[in-house]
């Protein structure tokens, strides 16, 4: 019996608008190709989209038509990009911090100041006020 693998959240959904998810292999199948190409086609999109809005929103006299059409397409990038996230952040190995030593702040929550070492990947608070 092969280990629970958690369901990938593709970047399209079914024609009711559900979410579509894929339970991958370890190869990475054709289906996990397709929607890794799809996801950075929507972050390239996504750029494009942005800059565009940016000249748009820049330049005061723009057309009301305009200004609103770069609106309705940047909420379309940003609920594909936040859907990207998500996905990815699915498939994040949640850490083991089972016994280990954390030099958090009170509550067990990093203080900012807190430095990390790259290396050995401990935490170390910083200087207190």
């Amino acid at each position: 019996m092969e280990p629970f693998t958690t369901p990938r959240l593709l970047p399209w959904s079914s024609p009711e608008g559900k979410p579509c998810f894929l339970v991958p292999d370890s190869g990475g199948g054709y289906v996990s190709r397709l929607a890794d190409d799809m996801e950075a086609v929507l972050l390239t999109m996504a750029a494009a989209v942005a800059e565009h809005a940016r000249k748009v929103l820049d330049d005061p006299v723009s057309p009301y038509t305009e200004v609103r059409y770069a609106g309705v397409r940047l909420v379309e990038c940003l609920t594909d990009v936040l859907r990207v996230a998500e996905s990815r952040g699915m498939r994040l190995p949640v850490p083991d911090t089972e016994g280990t030593e954390n030099a958090d702040g009170p509550d067990g929550i990093r203080q900012a100041g807190d430095t990390c070492d790259g290396a050995t990947g401990d935490w170390a608070p910083g200087e207190r006020s």
